[in-house]
């Protein structure tokens, strides 16, 4: 019989993979995640796992500590972090998701480190099918012009798969996935929705703070009461989560056809008459 080499302890700095490892049911590998895995996967804190530094300000002597034999992170951060992850002298799988195709790569590659392989591509077929399910319910439907940020300041464009669930959700995803973007320039693309997704901030951005601050109460979006946040882990987590942020998009998209989905807060303060559910 041929020895057992799938990892048995297992480092997690990256909140995907943690929510990975738990959708293939090899949570109980898991001896060490970050704070923000344990909001995005409640299992976490009801194991009790030990908590470490992530992916950006990894810690050598607390993966040390943790004696995993498998380290899952993020790249690229910062170099010090890599350089910590490195010094701890366990093997070391990085993610770098750009695209939805990456994330099912990753899942796949983690399951299969594992040996549920089946069970990696039963996720990704869910995931592909609701995906293909709701864009097949928003075609024909008017296309919305959707701005999604991930960061205020600097303002940050959501990532390559969120324009692709916003695409699938049956909007128009505006300006360069991933990358910096002036207020002004948000303004001058008047879009008819406005997302905000800040990483780390959960579902707790200052909609009406941010219009304020930003001169945005001209914009479509605003004027109409279209300004929306989803929650973080729902659109930054590249994971079966991702699922989640769908759902959130299509009904801020479409609010008329999809219902109201956990996750999402409207602005409170739009203009009377003009607000939309």
């Amino acid at each position: 019989m041929s020895a057992d080499h799938n990892p048995r302890r297992v480092v997690s700095l990256q909140p995907s993979a943690t929510v990975i490892l738990a959708a293939i049911g090899k949570l109980d590998r898991l001896v060490a995640c970050t704070r923000y895995c344990a909001d995005v996967c409640p299992e976490v804190k009801q194991r009790g796992i030990r908590i470490v530094s992530d992916s950006w300000t990894a810690n050598a002597q607390q993966i040390a500590e943790a004696a995993p034999d498998l380290v899952i992170a993020a790249v690229p951060y910062q170099e010090k972090a890599v350089a910590q992850i490195l010094k701890s002298g366990a093997r070391f799988l990085g993610l770098a998701p750009k695209r939805l195709s990456d994330i099912y790569t990753d899942i796949a590659t983690i399951s299969g480190a594992f040996r549920a392989s089946h069970r990696g591509d039963q996720i990704i077929a869910e995931m592909q099918h609701e995906i293909a399910v709701t864009r097949e319910q928003t075609s024909g439907k008017p296309r919305p012009r959707i701005f999604c940020e991930e960061w205020g300041k600097p303002i940050i464009a959501s990532q390559p798969w969120v324009a692709e669930l916003v695409e699938a959700a049956g909007g128009e995803f505006i300006g360069t996935p991933g990358a910096r973007i002036s207020s002004e320039e948000v303004l001058s693309e008047d879009p008819d929705v406005f997302v905000a997704a800040w990483c780390g901030a959960g579902d707790r951005v200052p909609l009406e703070k941010l219009v304020h601050e930003h001169h945005w109460a001209g914009m479509k979006a605003a004027k109409a009461g279209r300004v929306y946040c989803i929650r973080d882990e729902f659109l930054n987590t590249p994971a079966p989560t991702l699922l989640r942020g769908l759902r959130a998009l299509a009904a801020a998209i479409h609010p008329q056809d999809f219902p109201q989905a956990p996750g999402l807060r409207c602005i409170t303060n739009a203009p009377a008459g003009e607000r939309k559910r």
